[in-house]
């Protein structure tokens, strides 16, 4: 208990009243999608402008990979999200279909089972018994599907909102440095779309925080130290490829 309330003292961020209570898990998807598209974009895209610069390319190369960067990455991430959350999709109605099936033919051993999860939980016997048999009568299908699966409708994978999702917030993302290098002389280009890259992922980090309900100290630290890692390696690629053809 003691290491369950230190760990709420460094992490929650919220309102502990009944009426403010939040539970920040149902956000897990859109959080996941939301905060990886736009990491992708504003690193990625970031990376591809300053390992070009690097390179010595000139002003028009340097917005030309840019723009190519968002578009293909803006494409990769819609395709990628939704394939991957189909195959997630796929999955959740196969394991709801044979859970109809189950309940249609073998009600008996679907009763048991859940009477036997609510025992598992610290019910009595009898008084899970009682409840699995409450609660079939109610919604079979729903019930068996949450204590049994884990699946909630509410929650069930939604390719389409996911592509979306990915593909809108990476190209939010990757529009940062593309600006940032259009908008910048060619002499403080590299320093300042760096400078612009910092402060996005400092907003990203601590708004995702903030929407998953957690100090923002730990993601803004994450998130920044991982885009620096990305920019400096490509930045070396690009001065000695650059240097080589040269």
């Amino acid at each position: 208990m003691k290491a369950l309330a230190r760990l709420q003292n460094q992490e929650y961020v919220g309102d502990m009243s009944l009426e403010g209570e939040k539970h920040f898990s149902q956000r897990t998807g859109i959080l996941r999608a939301a905060v990886l598209g736009a990491n992708d974009g504003i690193i990625s895209t970031a990376c591809l402008i300053l390992g070009v610069a690097a390179s010595d390319a000139t002003r028009d190369a340097i917005l030309v990979a840019g723009m190519a960067g968002l578009v293909a990455g803006s494409a990769s991430m819609a395709i990628g999200e939704y394939v991957s959350v189909s195959s997630q999709r796929d999955s959740e109605r196969a394991d709801i279909a044979k859970e109809i099936w189950e309940l249609e033919h073998t009600p008996e051993r679907e009763l048991a089972e859940l009477t036997s999860i609510y025992q598992s939980k610290g019910l009595s016997p009898a008084l899970a018994k009682e409840v699995a048999e409450e609660l079939t009568k109610h919604d079979a299908l729903t019930i068996h599907l949450a204590e049994e699966l884990g699946i909630h409708r509410a929650n069930l994978a939604q390719p389409f909102q996911a592509a979306v999702s990915s593909a809108g917030s990476f190209a939010v993302g990757a529009g940062i440095p593309v600006l940032a290098a259009a908008l910048t002389s060619d002499s403080n280009r590299i320093g300042v779309t760096i400078g612009v890259v910092f402060l996005a992922l400092l907003g990203l980090g601590s708004t995702s925080a903030s929407f998953g309900g957690v100090k923002p100290g730990r993601p803004m630290l994450r998130i920044v130290l991982g885009g620096a890692v990305a920019m400096a390696f490509t930045m070396v690629v690009g001065n000695v490829f650059g240097a080589a053809v040269n």
